[in-house]
C-alpha cells in the first residue's frame, strides 16, 4: 500500500501543475487566451466572446489647406501725389481679396465724394469730379480669404488754382441774337493745344448749318457758320473742357452745355454815297432813313460789322478816345448823343445825330465814322436791333474793320476762315 501511495503522489502533483498552468494562462487573458488552440484537450480553442481592444477616438486625416495670401491694395492717386488732375478718376484695386469700405473725402472739410464698387468687389472708382486746389484722403479697407483685413490710405492734392483755366463765352446761355453773331470763347490762359480744345467744343445747329473755328490769338477763339445762321433757329454748344490740358500745365475748369437762340434776320444796308440806310427784316425792306456817315478825313469802314450788345440810351463821346487832341483837325471835344448802339470797340456807333448835324442827314457826310440818324431812325435801331444783327456798308473808300474790333468776321471768306 505504501508503494501505491508513493506512485499516486506525483500524479496529484501533475494535476496541480496543470491547473496552475491553465490558471496562469487565464490570468494572462487578452489575446493570448483567445488564440491558444493546440494546448487544450481535443485541440479546440475555447469559444469566448471577444471585446475590441480599447483605443482613442479616431481622427480624420488632415486636409492640406493653402496658406491665405494677404489682400493687397493699390490706390490711385498714389499716397503723397501732388497736382492731381481733378478730372482723373480716383480708384482702389484689391488683389487677393475684396473691398470692405472705401471713403474719399476732402481732408479739411470731410465732404465725401461718392464712388462705385465693381460687381466683383475688387475695385472701387469715384464717380464725381474733384475740386481744384484741394487736399483729399482716400481710406480703403479690404478682406482676404482668411477673413483678415488690410488697410491703406492715400492723401493727395489736386492742381493748384494757379494752373486753373476758364473761359468767358458769348453769347450767354439761352440768349437770343441775330443771324450774324459768331460764337466767342475768351480763355483766361494761353491755349497751346488748340486742336484738343476745338474737339472739346461741339456745336450743333437745328438746321445742320456747317461752321468753322478761327483762333485770333492764343486766348481768343470764335466759331461762325458758312453763312448766316438761319432765322429763328437754335444752336447747341457742348463744352467739355474740365480737366483738359490747354498747354503749359493749364487745366480747363468747367463743362457747359447750353443753347443760343437765333432771332429774325435783321440787316442794315448803309450806302455812304447815297447817305441812306435801308433796313431789311427777314429779307423784307422794313425801314429807310437818311443818314450822315464818315467824312473824307474819317470815312466809314466798309464791309460787314456785327452789332455788339452795348447800348447806351444817353452817351458822351470824347474825341480823345479816338486819339484826337485839342487843336487837332477834327477835334470835337466832347459831345452828348442819344440812342447809341455800338458797332466796334474802337468807337463806331449808330446814334442820333447831334443837333448841329441834324440838318445834314441825307445831304452830307460829316461824322467821324459813325452812322448818324434822326431820332426816329436811331430810336428804331436802339429798340429793334441788337447783338448779332449786321450792318453792311458800301460806297466808302475805307477798308474793313479789323476782325476783332468788334465782330468783323464776315469780311473773311468762309473758305479762309478756319485758322489756328
Amino acid at each position: 500500500m505504501a508503494d501505491v501511495k508513493e506512485l499516486r503522489k506525483p500524479r496529484k502533483t501533475w494535476k496541480i501543475a496543470l491547473i496552475s498552468l491553465v490558471a496562469l494562462g487565464i490570468a494572462g487573458g487578452g489575446v493570448g487566451a483567445a488564440t491558444a488552440n493546440s494546448w487544450m484537450p481535443g485541440g479546440q480553442a475555447a469559444q469566448q466572446p471577444q471585446s475590441p481592444a480599447p483605443s482613442a477616438t479616431p481622427k480624420p486625416s488632415p486636409v492640406p489647406v493653402a496658406a491665405a495670401i494677404p489682400a493687397t491694395i493699390d490706390l490711385s492717386p498714389a499716397p503723397g501725389a501732388e497736382s492731381v488732375n481733378p478730372a482723373a478718376a480716383v480708384a482702389a484695386e484689391v488683389m487677393n481679396g475684396t473691398v470692405v469700405s472705401a471713403v474719399l473725402k476732402e481732408s479739411a472739410s470731410g465732404t465725401v465724394t461718392e464712388g462705385t464698387l465693381n460687381a466683383n468687389g475688387r475695385s472701387w472708382v469715384s464717380n464725381a469730379p474733384l475740386k481744384f486746389d484741394t487736399a483729399y484722403t482716400l481710406d480703403v479697407t479690404a478682406i482676404d480669404s482668411a477673413r483678415f483685413t488690410s488697410k491703406k490710405v492715400s492723401t493727395f492734392t489736386t492742381i493748384p488754382s494757379s494752373h486753373e483755366a476758364d473761359a468767358v463765352i458769348f453769347p450767354n446761355a439761352d440768349a437770343t441774337v441775330g443771324v450774324a453773331q459768331p460764337l466767342q470763347f475768351k480763355f483766361s490762359e494761353p491755349v497751346l493745344n488748340k486742336e484738343a480744345v476745338e474737339k472739346a467744343i461741339k456745336i450743333t445747329t437745328s438746321t445742320g448749318q456747317p461752321g468753322a473755328f478761327r483762333w485770333y490769338s492764343d486766348t481768343l477763339l470764335r466759331y461762325r457758320g458758312a453763312d448766316y445762321w438761319p432765322a429763328n433757329s437754335k444752336i447747341n454748344v457742348d463744352i467739355q473742357l474740365f480737366g483738359l490740358d490747354l498747354g503749359n500745365g493749364m487745366i480747363g475748369n468747367f463743362n457747359k452745355n447750353y443753347n443760343v437762340n437765333i432771332g429774325n434776320k435783321v440787316v442794315m444796308e448803309a450806302d455812304t454815297a447815297a447817305m441812306v440806310v435801308n433796313i431789311y427784316v427777314n429779307d423784307q425792306l422794313t425801314k429807310t432813313y437818311p443818314a450822315t456817315m464818315g467824312d473824307e478825313a474819317f470815312p466809314s469802314a466798309s464791309g460787314y460789322i456785327v452789332l455788339t450788345s452795348d447800348k447806351q440810351r444817353n452817351a458822351t463821346f470824347k474825341a480823345s478816345t479816338i486819339g484826337l487832341k485839342p487843336g487837332d483837325p477834327g477835334d470835337y471835344g466832347s459831345v452828348d448823343v442819344e440812342f447809341a448802339t455800338r458797332l466796334t470797340y474802337s468807337g463806331i456807333f449808330i446814334h442820333q445825330a447831334t443837333p448841329s448835324a441834324m440838318p445834314y442827314l441825307g445831304v452830307k457826310n460829316l461824322s467821324h465814322g459813325c452812322i448818324g440818324l434822326s431820332a426816329e431812325g436811331a430810336g428804331w435801331v436802339f429798340g429793334n436791333m441788337g447783338a448779332g444783327d449786321i450792318v453792311h456798308t458800301v460806297g466808302t473808300p475805307n477798308e474793313t474793320i479789323a476782325p476783332t474790333d468788334g465782330f468783323g468776321d464776315w469780311n473773311i471768306p468762309f473758305d479762309q476762315y478756319a485758322s489756328r
